[in-house]
């Protein structure tokens, strides 16, 4: 019998918000580890989907960031998801930005965070994965280091292409952090353009040598422009990336502008994106057409939010500050409901 969530998030939440994250990691890799995992454990529901060419148990899966370093792919995985996706990785371990640089905003169940891709590295990364047990579809998120300057930004997305490929059930690149200074100018025409003729050619050399296509899809942010939305669109078809994921964090502050913290720079995730990042789902499905994968991720706290995700026009979805609010009973609860809305009638 898992204990109750709502018994421990106070404890977590009396630490400060970085710390809690670092002890959870470990100490569901540790319960996992000893075989105690059934004190947190949840059950998988059966919803499977087809997409990417991979198999899903159902559609609710962990989005990136929460495991950068992939050193708990097996223990999260007990908590029901469909699909696991760690990251996001950079080719060299980088200390991230400056502590603090996590922050809860409870009234409002969101968190601001600048952690700007802090993490072991390929290596360290690699390991951890390569000792993963891969029950599930798993994801692996990649990044360009903070000292790469933009214009070389190719060279570090390549290096991770390659080192990942052999790992991953699908790539994701991730050009839509605000927290690495001017990463998201890679979602620009002239940039976005460069960055995708350079993947799309590193993947399909990997294809040929490897003799396996993984997928690969572009995580973009929950702030472009309708104009922005349909050249990018548009863009990944031209490249044959094969998704996309939509949103990352937000920049924007209205929801929350009233708030302690609401001032702190990075992005905020959590209820106050749902909005924004349905609307990008909803004009990336209709630029894309009905057969294109769209993950949905950004705000989904209870059921009825994923719900509204595959409305908008998600296949898929993930969740992450959710967890934080609402514990790993959220993950059965909105598998349940997305399989109840699935179901043919």
């Amino acid at each position: 019998m898992p204990l109750p969530y709502a018994l421990i998030r106070p404890l977590l939440f009396s630490l400060d918000p970085e710390t809690a994250h670092g002890l959870t990691l470990r100490g569901l890799r540790l319960l996992h580890q000893t075989g105690l995992s059934r004190l947190y454990a949840r059950e998988r529901i059966h919803d499977p989907v087809r997409l990417l060419g991979l198999s899903f148990p159902n559609r609710v899966g962990l989005a990136a960031g929460l495991d950068k370093n992939g050193q708990a792919i097996d223990a999260l995985a007990a908590m029901g998801f469909g699909f696991i996706e760690v990251g996001t990785v950079t080719p060299r371990s980088q200390p991230g930005n400056a502590r603090p640089r996590m922050f809860r905003l409870p009234q409002a169940q969101a968190l601001i965070n600048r952690m700007g891709f802090n993490n072991a590295g390929l290596d360290a990364f690699l390991h951890h994965v390569r000792h993963s047990r891969r029950e599930l579809p798993l994801g692996l998120n990649i990044g360009k280091n903070a000292s790469t300057p933009i214009e070389q930004a190719l060279q570090d997305y390549a290096l991770g292409l390659r080192a990942v490929y052999a790992h991953a059930d699908y790539v994701t690149i991730n050009v839509s952090s605000p927290n690495t200074h001017g990463l998201r100018a890679l979602q620009t025409d002239a940039a976005l353009e460069a960055l995708l003729t350079g993947l799309a050619s590193e993947r399909e050399q990997l294809s040929q040598g490897q003799g396996k296509r993984v997928p690969m899809l572009v995580k973009v942010a929950p702030d472009l422009q309708p104009e922005q939305i349909a050249a990018l669109a548009d863009a990944l078809l031209r490249h044959g990336i094969d998704g996309v994921i939509a949103t990352n964090t937000t920049i924007a502050r209205d929801a929350v502008a009233t708030l302690p913290h609401a001032g702190e720079s990075g992005g905020l995730s959590g209820a106050p994106l749902r909005q924004q990042s349905n609307r990008v789902i909803a004009q990336l499905r209709a630029r894309l057409g009905p057969d294109y994968p769209i993950v949905g991720v950004g705000g989904i706290v209870r059921e009825a939010d994923a719900v509204e995700k595959i409305q908008a026009g998600a296949n898929l979805v993930q969740l992450y500050t959710g967890l934080i609010y609402q514990g790993p009973e959220l993950v059965s609860r909105c598998a349940r409901a997305l399989a109840k809305m699935t179901k043919p009638h």
